[in-house]
């Protein structure tokens, strides 16, 4: 970084102040709290987490040094404050997965096509031997829980996901957040959240290795878990099996 780019020395000060005050007020918070989801508290921590990020930037551009302190990130949401008799919900969800079989992925696309030509049509025609061609129409013609529960007959591995419950008054007026459907979010209008990520895995695997050895664990038949795999390999290539029939599509999806 340039010498004109870095901040003064002014600055760095005047963030290193700013720190102090916001340590002050989010003690002075904790000490009137006045419950487990204080607002007061809440504010006072983010007031303090962000004093505590522009300070460590700032340290960081003008000395190349950084504070011990671990910024936290804004996962945790703000307490509930929507209305007490929501009239509407909205369920806002999101799945990753990762394409790991190409080939399973377009032979499934290729079943639907031939089953229903006007589908692989509206797409173009032949959309089964492109990749994304084939996720246009498996998600075209299968629900998303659908796929959720069969992704691996589809050549896909999940990855992390969260679902969101929010409240309102009213329910939203037709095609109003179609353009942007997460960005009109208010945090504290959230009644519930749920996630799953790997993150969350290789916690609990990090305190299964720190902890004690299991004196059972050389009791355990090695052989089950590889009997079902086997089975499970042998129920997905059944799929694949170009003579097996179709089930019948639901003409009304």
């Amino acid at each position: 970084m340039s010498d004109a780019a870095q901040p003064t020395v002014a600055e760095v000060r005047a963030a290193a102040e700013a720190v102090k005050t916001a340590l002050d007020r989010h003690l002075a918070a904790v000490e009137r709290r006045s419950g487990e989801d204080d607002p007061a508290v809440y504010e006072a921590f983010n007031q303090l987490a962000a004093a505590a990020e522009v300070y460590d930037e700032l340290l960081y551009d003008r000395y190349d040094e950084v504070t011990p302190f671990e910024i936290p990130g804004d996962d945790v949401l703000p307490p509930y404050a929507g209305p007490e008799e929501p009239s509407a919900i909205s369920v806002l969800i999101r799945r990753d997965y990762a394409v790991v079989e190409p080939q399973r992925l377009r032979s499934q696309a290729q079943r639907v096509e031939a089953a229903d030509s006007e589908v692989g049509a509206s797409l173009g025609g032949d959309a089964s031997d492109t990749v994304h061609g084939a996720l246009g129409i498996l998600f075209g013609e299968f629900e998303p829980d659908e796929i959720a529960s069969r992704h691996k007959e589809f050549g896909l591995e999940e990855g992390d996901s969260t679902l969101w419950v929010t409240a309102s008054d009213e329910p939203a007026d037709p095609g109003d957040w179609l353009e942007a459907p997460f960005e009109q979010v208010d945090p504290e209008a959230v009644v519930c959240r749920f996630d799953v990520s790997a993150v969350f895995d290789e916690d609990l695997d990090a305190d299964d290795e720190d902890g004690p050895e299991d004196p059972d664990e050389d009791d355990i038949d090695d052989e089950a878990p590889d009997d079902l795999a086997d089975d499970l390999d042998t129920e997905f290539d059944t799929h694949l099996d170009e003579d097996e029939d179709l089930e019948p599509l639901d003409a009304d999806r």
